[in-house]
């Protein structure tokens, strides 16, 4: 059911929670967003399709001559405001209720708070997340829970700085029309975290602080700056008093790093190495070209030389202006029932977060509060009492575009093994996704959006290029289906939540649809959408 609004221009999916968060003035103020900037938007987005074309045909990126000066030139972004200037432990999550106080709770110094690639864009996820973002800004978030004896879960006296991610510049709010088409979800989510929250932090302390994902290039971002700057305008907020970090997790964003810097200058903290975007960027965007092939998943990791040439340059660039750099994810969560499974994500944690402090990154995310303290003592022993290593300017890294794209893994290869994890990671995500879960425990890691799309990539990239496994099998839609098979029965036997058939089947229909097609789908959250309830 729709609701109209007095203007007779928006049409409004009802929920019980939709009057306090779209008021009549938070209703106006989208609107005024979306006038002013849903065109540009959609003129950015065409030409994101525009350059695809001519990657397909051949064409590969560069970094940009019309913006050497940028480059060259001698400019800094803003100090970084008192709360975000040690960020050496972030983590991540959807903003579930109880999720949210873990997190805030969970001694890292900042938590980012997912409405993008860790939750399920359903209508009550969406609107109820706002409410949760309302309620921590003033510390009133609370939930008591049936079992357990009714525990309560409060917010501690010391909490973790709050940042949102709002959904990338391509995602629709389909809940929410103006003149009948959906508004971005893009300004939907920042446009409602600031109108209700912007003032509020700002009295505590603290900021309207973003995240920022998806990006392609720099004029994607001024796009962001204008947005911010409007909505300062607009709520009586001082300039640069909203606060970005932009996730650099696409191969093009990777080359106009200075210029995203720049264009962001007003609002700007750091960069994020988004290691898993990045991953799936590289497949998609190369998906026409033979020697883009990525080997198994596994296989892919943060020393693969094209991934330790993007991360070595964003910590050198972002340290020559003045912003933080902050490290990528670590999947990997605990087991309460296998000690042994808990005691190798921890060392695995610990081997990377070590890596990364030494790189000269200021932080760096977690996905789970019991990797906290692994990650964070790899950062303490670097920085000490310093709240970043900004001053570590990494004159010894030289990347060019030939670093940039070369991707080989060093003996990479596809085995049935890898071909079987993608296959039962995309289903099982997918199948959580449609159930109104974004982030999903699955073999002990914390899978999301992103790890979801680099399986059905890498899924697709094996099939349309004809590749074999190790032992010579080919790798044919015929194969990948025959798995697909194999594993809806192993899930429908399994006594677990995942075991609707109708929800399996809208799985399957999304990953065959996004692994299977003739054309590489740009991303799957897209197709998927249109299935949730």
């Amino acid at each position: 059911m729709t609701v109209s609004h007095a203007d007779s221009r928006t049409a409004i999916t009802s929920h019980a929670d939709v009057e306090q968060v779209l008021t009549p003035l938070a209703v106006a103020f989208l609107v005024d967003l979306h006038d002013r900037f849903d065109g540009r938007r959609r003129q950015l987005l065409d030409a994101r399709a525009e350059r695809q074309a001519r990657f397909d045909g051949g064409e590969r990126p560069d970094f940009l001559s019309e913006t050497a000066a940028v480059r060259s030139g001698h400019w800094q972004v803003p100090e970084a405001p008192k709360a975000l200037a040690d960020r050496r432990v972030e983590i991540t999550g959807p903003v579930e209720r109880k999720m949210m106080i873990n997190a805030l709770n969970s001694g890292a110094k900042a938590f980012m708070a997912d409405l993008e690639d860790a939750s399920s864009p359903t209508w009550h996820n969406v609107i109820t997340g706002q409410v949760n973002l309302r309620d921590a800004v003033r510390r009133t978030i609370s939930i008591s829970t049936e079992d357990g004896g009714g525990k309560e879960y409060r917010l501690a006296d010391e909490t973790a700085t709050l940042l949102v991610r709002p959904r990338g510049w391509h995602l629709p709010e389909r809940h929410f029309l103006i003149d009948g088409e959906p508004i971005s979800a893009s300004l939907f989510d920042f446009g409602l975290y600031v109108f209700h929250n912007g003032r509020e932090s700002l009295s505590r302390g603290e900021g309207p602080y973003y995240y920022l994902p998806k990006l392609e290039g720099h004029l994607e971002a001024r796009l962001w700056n204008d947005v911010m700057l409007a909505s300062e305008d607009a709520l009586g907020l001082d300039r640069g008093s909203i606060r970005a970090t932009v996730l650099i997790e696409t191969i093009t964003a990777a080359f106009e790093m200075d210029e995203i810097l720049y264009e962001l200058r007003d609002h700007i903290t750091g960069l994020n190495a988004g290691r898993w975007d990045y991953i799936f960027s590289v497949a998609k965007r190369f998906n026409q070209d033979p020697s883009f092939v990525l080997p198994d998943r596994s296989q892919v990791t943060m020393t693969t030389p094209f991934m330790r040439a993007y991360t070595e340059l964003l910590v050198k660039t972002c340290h020559a202006r003045g912003a933080h750099a902050i490290g990528g994810m670590s999947a990997f969560i605990p087991n309460s029932r296998k000690p042994e499974v808990t005691e190798a994500a921890l060392a695995k944690v610990t081997e990377d977060k070590r890596r990364e402090a030494g790189d000269g990154f200021d932080g760096t995310w977690v996905a789970h509060p019991g990797m906290v303290d692994a990650a964070k003592a790899q950062f303490d022993a670097v920085l000490g009492d310093a709240p970043n290593q900004l001053e570590r300017q990494r004159p010894d890294v030289n990347v060019g575009a030939a670093r940039l794209l070369t991707v080989e893994a060093p003996e990479g290869s596809i085995t049935h093994a890898g071909l079987d994890t993608n296959i039962s990671v995309g289903i099982r995500y997918l199948a959580s996704w449609l159930s109104g879960v974004g982030a999903a425990g699955i073999d002990d890691l914390m899978e999301d959006a992103a790890t979801a799309e680099i399986s059905r990539a890498q899924v697709w990239q094996w099939v349309h290029h004809g590749r074999s496994l190790e032992d010579g099998t080919p790798v044919t839609a015929a194969l990948v289906r025959s798995l697909l098979d194999a594993q809806l029965d192993r899930l429908a036997g399994s006594g677990g939540p995942m075991t609707d058939p109708a929800l399996l089947a809208k799985a399957r229909q999304v990953f065959e649809q996004v692994a299977l097609a003739d054309e590489f789908t740009a991303f799957l959250t897209l197709p998927a959408y249109d299935l949730l309830p």
